[in-house]
């Protein structure tokens, strides 16, 4: 059983674990092992989002849905995370900065069940390919909101500040999107 109040609380004490996002990964993968518990807890993806259920300036859980066919435009996040699917699929295109500027430099497909550490430094983009709803538990070795990051144009590969309104805003417009082709 997946116990929210338990989960946070574990996620909590492992941030003095020296190898944290280790630790945390473990706590993610236990949970993500019984999908549907995480669904019963924290109920069926009906909508995308970006879901906050834990909020600090050391940690940040995150539940995120992705609607389907949704992609988000390649971003980094500054502070380790750790990634655990509980339904769905997510594709990660991953990043690197160079001297010539952004370049791809590989994937990962993540399935229900699969979990994920990403460093400090990763930039990614994330795709939902299924054309159902993904959840996933996004935990963050910091505070997702407040630390300053950086999105990419996934066209020019120009940097600017990420800008967490135009991301919710884009979770609405993959739900809207996600909504006509249902009636259609």
């Amino acid at each position: 059983m997946f116990d929210l109040d338990r989960f946070v609380a574990d996620c909590r004490a492992a941030l003095s674990d020296a190898a944290s996002p280790a630790a945390v990964k473990d706590l993610v993968a236990r949970a993500v092992a019984d999908p549907g518990a995480v669904e019963r807890a924290l109920g069926t993806p009906t909508e995308g989002q970006i879901g906050t259920l834990y909020r600090a300036p050391d940690l940040t859980i995150l539940n995120i849905i992705w609607a389907p066919g949704m992609a988000l435009y390649p971003h980094d996040h500054r502070m380790w995370a750790v990634i655990g699917l509980y339904g769905g699929r997510e594709d990660n295109s991953f990043y690197r900065r160079t001297p010539q500027g952004l370049v791809q430099g590989g994937g990962k497909q993540l399935n229900q069940g699969d979990t994920i550490i990403l460093g400090y430094k990763v930039i990614h983009a994330v795709t939902n390919p299924l054309r159902q709803f993904t959840g996933a538990l996004h935990v963050y070795g910091g505070d997702f909101f407040a630390a300053p990051r950086s999105e990419f144009d996934p066209e020019t590969f120009e940097e600017r500040p990420y800008d967490v309104e135009k991301a919710k805003r884009l979770f609405r417009e993959a739900n809207g999107r996600w909504q006509a082709a249902s009636r259609a």
